[in-house]
């Protein structure tokens, strides 16, 4: 299964929410679009625990399709202890608490709806109740265990 989904490609965002101790966030390439009416997503977190846990239990998150320009934000998000949410990466707070990517392609303030437990990972299915749409840029794509941007002149 690991082979056959390593040559894959998948679009790559990044999943934040606020806890009770503050931002949390992780890197997810199982984002897909689910319904138009109804708006909603759905995803997958590997583990209950650390910012996966936290999205989880939040009331509501945003996920950030991102662009070429954030592949070393995305790295950062996909790594235990990594920095994130300084101010050089470009956060801020949405009105309803969120941290919030304004420099991201696209960021979708979703609210959970379902979570299903499959094996070690949990599927979520959100309702996508706000639209944000940032700067157009190169979507980033993960294939092979790496960050790749789409060419240049389909995006452009």
């Amino acid at each position: 299964m690991k082979s056959a989904f390593r040559g894959h490609p998948a679009g790559v965002a990044i999943i934040t929410a606020m806890s009770a101790s503050g931002p949390v966030g992780l890197t997810a390439s199982s984002v897909a679009s689910v319904a138009v009416d109804p708006a909603a997503i759905v995803f997958s977190v590997t583990r209950a625990t650390g910012s996966a846990g936290a999205i989880l239990a939040a009331d509501s998150f945003v996920v950030h399709l991102i662009d070429d320009e954030h592949s070393a934000l995305a790295q950062s998000f996909a790594v235990s202890g990594a920095e994130r949410f300084t101010p050089e990466q470009g956060w801020s707070v949405l009105p309803t608490g969120e941290p919030y990517l304004p420099a991201a392609r696209v960021a979708l303030r979703c609210r959970p709806i379902q979570a299903v437990p499959v094996g070690s990972s949990t599927v979520v299915i959100a309702e996508v109740v706000e639209v944000a749409e940032g700067r157009a840029g190169r979507p980033l794509v993960y294939v092979d265990r790496r960050f790749h941007a789409l060419p240049h002149d389909r995006f452009a």
